[in-house]
């Protein structure tokens, strides 16, 4: 379209020195055309056709100018009764004969916007940036567009086209400086994330929020991610809430409901956490990591009805080393057959303390540890595939499945 447009200085000057050029004058009529110029493009034609009234081309693309003329008043009396699907489909046609045209495109783009339709409204406004010069309206345009939709990157790049042609604009510089301010927000929170500092990546999601309240997109996109933090930094409570607001503002959205389903885990409401990666696998039946979160959850909903050593210990699925021992060694106090008289008393604190000495030796193994949140008991002989598993060396030292005296040294470490 370029080289066309800058051909035009040199075929007038051509008509000018020599009027019947036909062949100039033809082809300037063409690119007048396509670029919505029906009464200059009209000259040409007729002029052709004064000289070769029979000339096939002439007479069609006279009538193509004149179907352009017709198409556009169609259009905007169309627009100007607010029947806006029927604008659009008059403007292709007008489209279709001048391509070059943007006030074909800007009408068009108009009337996509009362459609509620802004993607569609951008492929339109595109292309006028270039077929006006000094276009900054349609790159302000641009960016609000892209900024509500929650493209702020590209609404940046859009803002910045307009201040590269005036970079006193006042619309421009102001839009500019809201649209860059949320940017660098979003953009450090997510740096924050990559390097797993959630804390402080949760404050910039915070700040973005205050810094544009009244745009939905970014408001959900700060609590999908702030969602993310909590699961990932293990506050499973305030994790659950947020993946709530975030799932009743973006349903579909898969990454959603795997950061609830893991927050629920570590709550150890493993059936709402099947149910999450069941229905974000609906939306996502290829994706390997959420079928691999269904069979965890699935396997940690089976093994929590059977023996689970975070309930033994008292524990809560996120306690460190440190918690685990202590909450270990004073279970085994209170437990230690040596206490109770009875040999039936004997027999229940015998198996209480089989389970204690289990759940410290298999949560304070990192290796264990890992298998057991994985759904896997570690001390299962099921799970001991060809003998090959974990040998279970007793933290103390008795026989747990003798009779008799108890002698219990035990190994605080």
């Amino acid at each position: 379209m370029g080289k066309f447009r800058a051909a035009l200085p040199d075929l007038s000057k051509a008509i000018e020195l020599k009027p019947d050029f036909l062949a100039a004058r033809l082809q300037r009529g063409n690119i007048l055309l396509k670029q919505g110029h029906t009464q200059e493009a009209r000259q040409d034609f007729e002029a052709v056709l004064r000289n070769d009234p029979g000339h096939k081309e002439a007479e069609s693309q006279l009538a193509r100018a004149t179907e352009l003329e017709v198409s556009m008043q169609e259009a905007q009396a169309a627009y100007r009764r607010k029947d806006y699907a029927g604008a659009i489909g008059i403007l292709g046609h007008a489209i279709e004969i001048s391509p070059w045209d943007p006030e074909a495109k800007e009408l068009r783009a108009e009337c996509h916007l009362h459609l509620g339709d802004p993607t569609k409204a951008i492929l339109d406004l595109k292309p006028t940036t270039k077929l006006r010069s000094d276009n900054r309206a349609a790159f302000l345009k641009l960016s609000r567009l892209y900024y509500r939709l929650g493209e702020h990157e590209e609404a940046l790049a859009q803002v910045r086209e307009c201040l590269k042609l005036d970079q006193d604009d006042k619309a421009c510089f102001s839009h500019y400086k809201q649209v860059k301010k949320l940017s660098k927000q979003l953009e450090s929170a997510e740096e924050h994330v990559t390097a797993q500092r959630y804390e402080d990546a949760i404050e910039k999601y915070k700040a973005a929020m205050k810094t544009e309240p009244s745009v939905e997109v970014y408001t959900t996109k700060a609590k999908v991610r702030i969602c993310h933090c909590l699961s990932k930094s293990k506050r499973p409570r305030e994790a659950i809430d947020m993946c709530t607001e975030a799932h009743q503002r973006d349903p579909r959205n898969v990454f959603v409901l795997r950061d609830r389903a893991e927050a629920y885990i570590l709550n150890e409401e493993f059936e709402k956490a099947v149910d999450d990666y069941q229905e974000a696998k609906e939306f996502d039946v290829e994706n390997e990591e959420l079928k691999e979160g269904l069979e965890r959850a699935q396997k940690l909903l089976k093994q929590s009805k059977k023996r689970d050593y975070y309930k033994i210990l008292g524990i809560r699925r996120n306690a460190n080393k440190q918690e685990i021992i202590k909450a270990y060694r004073k279970l085994a106090q209170q437990w230690h057959p040596d206490n109770f008289q009875s040999d039936e008393e004997k027999k229940e604190a015998e198996k209480k303390f089989i389970d204690i000495a289990a759940a410290k030796e298999v949560l304070t193994d990192p290796e264990m540890r890992q298998k057991f949140d994985s759904g896997e008991d570690p001390l299962d002989p099921e799970n001991q595939q060809g003998g090959g598993g974990h040998a279970h060396q007793w933290p103390f030292e008795f026989n747990p499945f003798g009779s008799g005296n108890f002698h219990f040294k035990f190994h605080f470490n």
